[in-house]
């Protein structure tokens, strides 16, 4: 209990000098790997520094887990776009999918002349998304819209307005969204108020010093201090945190929730929009705990590289607003469902779920295998093929955003694209595609090993 309390009274303050010195490391790291010097000028001149970069790798083309630059030198993807080409750059069946639906028509709108495959993928969604319950689905473009259509569909049936959230949870960068969100920098500093009725709470992690009971306490605690569960609309909740340090939700924290809604009349909302098409080893997180949300958010890996967003829930909660409520000019755009249709044939076909579980095994494997030789090493975890390793000082409690971003450094100098995560910014998240090529991906273990070796020093 202690421990909860004090990581809540310290997060802001410990999240923000950390990412305040990794916002420093990685912009000096911008010109380790420079393959375009006028273009990286061009760059800063024409958009918006809030618009952040991690490499300054130019792509000129990409497949499957390989990306080349402008200047032909090649670089194997662990990043996969934040999650999103979970089957690989230009998955033929995908490409071959969209140049079908180029050929037909590109763009109606939905609300004005619908079409069959918006009608078929949302069929396919209701059908595969856990809950033995009859569910409906809407289309949106981006994540984050998803989550603002979530929390509007949970008011609106709710007739409530109280949101409960997570600490280090990431759910996008509008103002409802990076409400929601559980980090300040970058995502809130300087953007004024933010939206009412919106609560955090610890999210459990035993590493951390915060347990299920203590994440369970702390909410009991916000319905006796701050606002009655009569006054809640909904929890939201990511499975496996992804910005936030790719913590997975411990075993039966998600009944807990389960059953606190269910008590209380509160929506569950799961943001599964980095954790869904297979990255967890099911094709949703969730499936994992053995409790269905209300709401599920999804984007990023549905639409295998084209924007496509979806939010699937139990029917009479989607039903809720009225016509003309919900949608958008873009939402389900015709070429992107298209692409979502394939991406899930590529999924089931080539069972990516069991590749997702064989290829996390591995990687963690090795990553295990450097722990006497690296004692910076303080966790390998995650489902699937959605793993992190997270680094301290060696012998203490002391977060190492320093040796973190080195790890990263040294990874893409050898040709490795990485992306680092976390509160406290020590962190390395692996996000590679699941279609990965066996000998790429051995080449990457081997690249990911030198690295880390060479960080060490």
């Amino acid at each position: 209990m202690a421990a909860a309390t004090a990581f809540a009274k310290n997060f802001l303050a410990e999240k923000m000098q950390s990412e305040d010195r990794m916002g420093h490391l990685e912009s000096e790291s911008l010109m380790t790997v420079q393959t375009s010097p006028d273009l990286s000028r061009r760059r800063a001149d024409a958009i918006a520094k809030g618009v952040g970069v991690t490499t300054q790798i130019y792509a000129e083309r990409a497949e499957n887990a390989e990306i080349w630059d402008k200047n032909g030198t090649r670089y194997i993807d662990f990043a996969a776009g934040i999650a999103v080409v979970n089957t690989g750059h230009r998955h033929p069946k995908v490409i071959e999918a969209v140049k079908r639906q180029l050929d037909a028509f590109t763009h109606t709108c939905h609300q004005v002349v619908p079409y069959e495959n918006y009608v078929t993928l949302a069929e396919r969604l209701n059908a595969a998304v856990p809950g033995d319950f009859a569910k409906k689905t809407i289309f949106a473009t981006t994540g984050a819209e998803a989550v603002e259509n979530a929390v509007k569909i949970a008011r609106h049936y709710t007739g409530r307005a109280g949101i409960v959230a997570f600490a280090g949870g990431f759910h996008g960068r509008t103002f409802m969204g990076m409400t929601l969100t559980g980090k300040v920098v970058p995502y809130k500093t300087g953007f004024g108020p933010m939206m009412n009725d919106v609560w955090h709470l610890p999210f459990p992690c035993p590493l951390h010093g915060v347990s299920t009971e203590d994440a369970v306490a702390a909410l009991e605690r916000l319905f006796k201090a701050d606002i009655e569960p009569a006054r809640v609309a909904a929890i939201i909740v990511e499975p496996v945190q992804g910005e936030g340090g790719f913590y997975p939700a411990p075993e039966g924290f998600m009944t807990k929730l389960r059953e606190i809604c269910d008590r209380n009349g509160i929506v569950l909302i799961a943001d599964e929009v980095q954790t869904g098409f297979a990255r967890t080893g099911k094709l949703f997180a969730m499936e994992h705990h053995g409790v269905a949300a209300d709401l599920v958010t999804m984007a990023k890996g549905l639409g295998g590289g084209f924007p496509i967003s979806a939010v699937t829930g139990k029917a009479d909660i989607m039903d809720s607003p009225g016509p003309g409520g919900l949608g958008g000019t873009y939402a389900g755009a015709p070429i992107a469902v298209a692409a979502a249709h394939a991406v899930l044939d590529v999924i089931e076909e080539e069972e990516l779920c069991a590749r997702a579980e064989r290829l996390g095994g591995r990687l963690k494997q090795r990553l295990a295998s450097l722990r006497d030789a690296v004692p910076e090493i303080i966790d390998i975890r995650g489902p699937g093929f959605m793993n992190a390793v997270e680094f301290n000082v060696a012998g203490t409690e002391t977060p190492n955003p320093d040796f973190t971003n080195r790890v990263r450094e040294e990874a893409l100098a050898r040709g490795l694209i990485l992306l680092t995560c976390g509160v406290y910014g020590n962190v390395i998240r692996f996000l590679a595609p699941l279609t990965i090529q066996d000998a790429v991906f051995e080449e990457a273990l081997d690249i990911l090993e030198a690295a880390i070796l060479a960080a060490k020093g």
